[in-house]
């Protein structure tokens, strides 16, 4: 029920108690008070029998106004006993129109009156608020009907008490108060009663009661809101009650939340197929295009008043039910609220959406936003299965669940998200907690690993050492005659020499390996391409260990698969080497005596690489080498086998002291594999056998590894034994060994040899001998290798000559010319004689890489 105009006689002190009533409401802050008294000084108003008073503000407006019935009250005697008992005929309207209307006119009197009034009002003020009144605040209207009902009930009781005689007594008994809402319930209870008993006049205060009523259960509703959400963040449960509660305070047949969800658009710009729905609420409402999303809608809560009422639960709006396409969602977030009385009349341009309606038994309908944090978050709407003028109360009630929905939307997020960054947070921890565990865990690992190395290095470096310093010393004791006359058996005395060579042989094995392994992981380690015959190399590799394995009584077999047209491979002999004299080398270790150790080595092709046009005895451009190990061994357990390639690691067995090693073959080449981009695979039974499979992918030639290729070919007839060597050398070293070493391979291999140990005057000196060649130690004192290879460059009558440098360790083909100041190539230490002679030989014959 709407109350908006309240008329019926009463007495004058009634009308003065509800006159002061009101300008007590006017105390309020920014409140704007206008009077009959305001007008006193006007000779049209002074003996006028009409009474009135207006106060507006922002939360609540009210025009009393009332006109008096006799003479003798319009003549002035206003307060005297008698004219307390006068009548009036008493309006009480708080419509914004018509409090507007009356004020209007006045206003501009105002302006007129000559002079200003005595009681001065704020002109422009009172004609801004004017234009502006808004519909009252629920709880300033129910505090003013409140203390209203009880000067009426004391009127209503004039009979049997009595009456007021002053304008003060008035006063004190009009006050208003701020009571609670249980409170007001109570004493509006009371009232009624107290009326209903001592009164006949009823009808007098039966619509203030109708519309106290109201408000009072607004408030509760709204208290009941509030509350919940402070008591609760969980959002369905709030959300489903509070629909229910609000469907049956406003007697609706339903009442349902419309959520938007903002989802991805598709990419041919379709909505797809159209899902039939009963609405949500405007019919204008489909999903938005909002650059690469689109906002669709779905009923999430709803709230029957019957079973009879069909559920619309889950439903969304069809795309192809409006005209305009498109949700115009910036005047839903601004707050636009929809009253439909009648959907026949509103929609019966859009036969679609209408159609909807019907299916949804949906005739009138009442539509509010639910905006939060300035984002349309959903529609809070009302259905009637018939037609049904919304009034304005509905409307702004409505309005203020929404609002309150809103905020408890707001705050669950708010959880939702505090609790998301909780448990993100916590996972993080627990994460970085395991990520400690696994360092402490790897750090101990590497502690034993460390500790377990050092022992096997120990035992691996003092045997060949301590064979090496036995047996020089007992050459040295019997050299200098210390044994005796005895003289030791040439024979024997080479298998003396031939122990320490070995031994030697294994101890540069060892350290070799180690730096390999760490070159390697440092990612300095580079592959030196060339092409060669792999069946070669594997013939070789296979030969090189022949003798290792007849002294442990294990048969080596080859297999050879190779096609003659593959057979030619390009990758990195030395490393590949490498590869099948670690993997060939433990099968041996590791194979009882009587067993065997098989090579078997075949190339794949990749047929949709394979050219149409192929080289002779080439492998093609996509293919793969595959070298595979198989032995009659001890075999590997499975629960071990994650050791096979980790550096340091011996497996833990019965023959691990039996068999030494220092646990790094496996884990170079595996290294060494990769390098390659290839793979290595193992399968093993225990106490049958062990095989290992590497997959060598074929590798693409440099323009330079090609060019030296090319001239290595066309010069294969160049015999490459020793004899072959003729000529002159110079070399500068400081070391004696090695310079020893150097000049006696190289004597016997044909040259004249010339060693110089200061690079101080080597320069003038090789100017002057003009050799054919020139080996330069790096690292010299005083002038180092660089000074003395670049002044060599300088000078006209050496800028051509031949050099060879020696370095400590192996550097890139590419940039030797700039690590070493010109030098044609560069041989690493320790010096291998074969090497030495390789280079050496090219140098002679004018193949540098200078």
């Amino acid at each position: 029920m709407k109350l908006k105009t309240l008329s019926r006689t009463l007495p004058l002190a009634t009308f003065e108690a509800a006159y002061q009533l009101l300008q007590q409401m006017a105390e309020m802050p920014g409140a704007i008070w206008l009077a009959d008294d305001a007008l006193a000084d006007s000779q049209d108003l002074e003996n006028s029998s009409e009474r009135f008073a207006a106060v507006v503000s922002d939360g609540f407006s009210a025009l009393l106004r009332g006109n008096l019935l006799d003479e003798f009250a319009i003549n002035g005697h206003k307060h005297s006993e008698k004219n307390l008992n006068s009548q009036l005929n008493v309006q009480l309207t708080f419509d914004p129109g018509a409090i507007a209307n009356f004020l209007s006119p006045l206003a501009d009197k105002l302006a007129e009156i000559t002079p200003a009034p005595s009681r001065q009002v704020d002109l422009r003020a009172l004609k801004q608020a004017i234009k502006n009144i808004q519909p009252n605040s629920a709880v300033l209207q129910s505090e003013f009907t409140l203390n209203l009902l009880e000067i009426l009930a004391d009127n209503a009781s004039q009979n049997s008490r009595p009456p007021l005689h002053t304008q003060t007594e008035i006063q004190g008994k009009s006050a208003p108060k701020l009571i609670d809402s249980e409170t007001l319930k109570r004493q509006i209870s009371e009232a009624v009663n107290h009326l209903q008993i001592t009164s006949p006049c009823i009808s007098l205060c039966q619509p203030v009661e109708d519309a106290l009523q109201q408000q009072l259960e607004q408030e509760r509703l709204l208290n009941q809101v509030t509350t919940q959400i402070r008591q609760s963040l969980e959002l369905p449960v709030i959300l489903s009650k509070a629909v229910e509660r609000v469907r049956e305070f406003l007697e609706v047949d339903r009442l349902l939340i419309y959520q938007f969800e903002k989802v991805p658009a598709p990419h041919n710009n379709e909505l797809g197929k159209e899902i039939p729905a009963a609405v949500s609420g405007s019919g204008e409402t489909t999903p938005k295009n909002s650059g690469s999303y689109f906002y669709l809608g779905r009923v999430t809560y709803e709230a029957l008043a019957s079973e009879a009422i069909s559920s619309v639960l889950n439903f969304s709006e069809g795309a192809q039910c409006f005209t305009n396409g498109v949700i115009d969602r910036e005047k839903y977030r601004k707050g636009l609220a929809l009253c439909v009385a009648d959907v026949e009349k509103t929609y019966s341009s859009q036969p679609c959406f209408l159609e909807l309606m019907r299916r949804a038994k949906v005739r009138a309908k009442l539509l509010v936003p639910i905006v939060v944090q300035d984002e349309l978050w959903g529609l809070l709407i009302a259905h009637q299965c018939t037609f049904r003028e919304w009034e304005e109360s509905k409307k702004t009630f409505l309005r203020h669940i929404a609002e309150h929905l809103a905020i408890a939307i707001y705050q669950a997020e708010l959880y939702a998200e505090v609790q998301q960054q909780k448990r993100t947070s916590e996972q993080r921890v627990i994460e970085r907690t395991q990520e400690l565990r696994d360092a402490l865990v790897a750090a101990q690992s590497a502690s034993l690993a460390k500790s377990e190395f050092l022992a096997a290095m120990s035992h691996e470096l003092r045997t060949p050492l301590t064979c090496v310093i036995g047996i020089s010393d007992t050459l040295l004791r019997w050299s200098y005659g210390k044994v005796g006359s005895k003289q030791v058996p040439v024979q024997k005395q080479r298998q003396y020499l031939q122990t320490i060579r070995d031994s030697g042989d294994h101890l540069l094995e060892l350290i070799n390996d180690i730096l390999d392994l760490s070159q390697v992981e440092a990612g300095k380690a580079v592959l030196k391409i060339s092409e060669f015959s792999i069946s070669k190399l594997a013939s070789q590799s296979l030969h090189a260990l022949k003798e290792k394995a007849v002294a442990k009584g294990v048969k080596l077999v080859q297999e050879q698969r190779i096609k003659q047209e593959c057979d030619r491979f390009t990758a990195d002999p030395r490393r590949l080497r490498q590869i099948l004299f670690n993997l060939l080398g433990n099968a041996i270790k590791f194979t009882p005596e009587g067993g065997q150790v098989i090579l078997r080595v075949w190339v794949t092709e990749d047929k949709n690489r394979t050219p149409a046009v192929r080289h002779p005895g080439i492998a093609p451009a996509g293919s793969t080498a595959v070298f595979q190990i198989k032995d009659t061994g001890i075999g590997i357990p499975e629960n071990q086998r994650s050791l096979l390639f980790q550096k340091f690691q011996q497996l833990d067995s019965p023959y691990r002291r039996e068999y030494g090693g220092t646990g790094l073959g496996l884990a170079l080449t595996k290294q060494l594999v990769e390098l390659h981009g290839g793979a290595i695979e193992v399968s093993s039974t225990v106490d049958v056998g062990s095989t290992f499979t590497v997959f060598i992918p074929i590798q693409t030639l440099s323009k330079d590894e090609s060019t030296k290729f090319t001239y290595e070919k066309s010069n294969s007839s160049l015999p490459l034994h020793s004899s072959s060597l003729q000529g002159s050398l110079v070399l500068v070293e400081e070391d004696e060994e090695t310079a020893m070493l150097i000049c006696e391979i190289l004597t016997v291999a044909g040259l004249q040899v010339v060693w110089m140990i200061e690079g101080s005057a080597a320069v003038e000196q090789i100017e002057l001998l003009q050799p054919n060649a020139v080996i330069v130690d790096m690292r010299l004192p005083g002038m180092n290798g660089c000074e003395i290879i670049h002044q060599l460059r300088q000078r006209p009558a050496t800028e051509n000559i031949k050099i060879l440098a020696l370095s400590a360790k192996e550097i890139p083909a590419d940039e030797i010319s700039s690590v070493t100041a010109g030098a044609n190539d560069c041989l690493a230490k320790p010096i291998h004689p074969e090497h030495l002679l390789d280079k050496i030989i090219s140098l002679m014959a004018g193949i540098g890489n200078g």
